[in-house]
């Protein structure tokens, strides 16, 4: 865990507020698993058995992880091994101190995210605490084997903390990744929807693929910056790329022109496709505040008359990113 930088680790308290993890969820959750007062004092009263069996339980779990290749490479420097050990230990021990409120449930926010920062994939988390539960079970049973009742009693207690912290941990890992993978999309289109300076007062927006509302929104707001930034009074929105546009984007993309006019330039689609005209025609879209053009040469020489530039029909132009 060392290799992690604190500074890329999210705070706990933060991330719970993010997953909707308050006290109403956290209650809701304990009676899913009929988790009551009396579950917390039974584990209260395994807690002194925990304290002899946990250094046992924890060099036999990761003399486990040791021999395999996938589990091996995490603990490889002795130091960071026995840390780890040191940490795991009073993860397991944390089960039966009790008060399982605010605190503890971000306490396990808090390792569910590290654990996600360094890749420990969920089958070697869930596989850690069958392990674990299938130790203390045995070491359970032994101690109250003049009493199976009993014994059963407190297994059940410790499996239901145990089943909530495992569902804590499984959110934390798939929110992790939706928050990665939303990140990633959102580079993704930022690179791959650049506004292009053609020339001065001139700008293009060549737009590839799918469109959704997401991405009509952000594609609006990316050139309206880059309107006010290279003062432009001219825009050509080249869609030929797009196979497909709803009645959502269409109402945005109308929208999108008002924006634009609003900031005193010109839009001017071009490369309709015969499918995207038919929509716009069947869903309804005020074609009025719509300039469009057959293809973006033909953009180019519309916006060029718009700005009072001879059209030749050749241009030696240079395409800047105003990304």
């Amino acid at each position: 865990m060392d290799e992690i930088e604190k500074s890329t680790l999210p705070d706990s308290y933060v991330l719970m507020n993010k997953m909707g993890l308050d006290e109403n969820e956290v209650a809701r959750r304990k009676d899913w698993l009929e988790f009551t007062p009396d579950d917390e004092a039974r584990l209260l009263e395994l807690n002194e058995m925990a304290q002899g069996y946990a250094t046992e339980v924890i060099e036999a779990l990761y003399e486990h992880f040791l021999k395999f290749e996938d589990t091996r490479k995490f603990f490889e420097n002795p130091t960071v091994l026995s840390r780890v050990k040191n940490l795991q230990k009073e993860y397991f021990l944390r089960l039966t101190k009790g008060d399982y409120t605010k605190n503890y449930i971000e306490e396990r926010i808090k390792i569910g995210a590290v654990h996600a920062a360094i890749g420990l994939d969920v089958k070697w988390y869930l596989g850690a605490y069958n392990y674990y539960l299938r130790a203390v079970g045995e070491r359970i049973f032994k101690a109250f084997k003049n009493n199976p009742d009993q014994a059963l009693q407190a297994f059940f207690s410790l499996t239901k903390l145990v089943y909530m912290d495992i569902g804590l941990a499984i959110d934390t890992y798939i929110f992790q990744r939706e928050m990665t993978i939303s990140k990633q999309q959102e580079a993704i289109r930022e690179l791959s929807t650049p506004v292009l300076q053609l020339r001065e007062e001139l700008l293009i927006l060549p737009i590839i693929g799918a469109i959704d509302s997401q991405r009509a929104r952000q594609l609006t707001e990316q050139l309206l910056h880059a309107i006010r930034d290279k003062r432009a009074k001219v825009v050509v929105v080249d869609i030929t790329g797009v196979p497909t546009v709803d009645s959502r984007v269409a109402n945005h993309l109308v929208q999108t022109v008002d924006a634009t006019r609003l900031m005193g330039a010109t839009l001017i689609i071009t490369g309709l496709s015969a499918e995207v005209a038919q929509t716009l025609v069947t869903i309804g879209v005020d074609l009025s505040k719509i300039n469009t053009v057959g293809d973006l040469q033909g953009g180019i020489e519309a916006a060029d008359k718009i700005l009072g530039i001879p059209v030749t029909g050749k241009h030696d132009d240079t395409l800047t990113s105003t990304n």
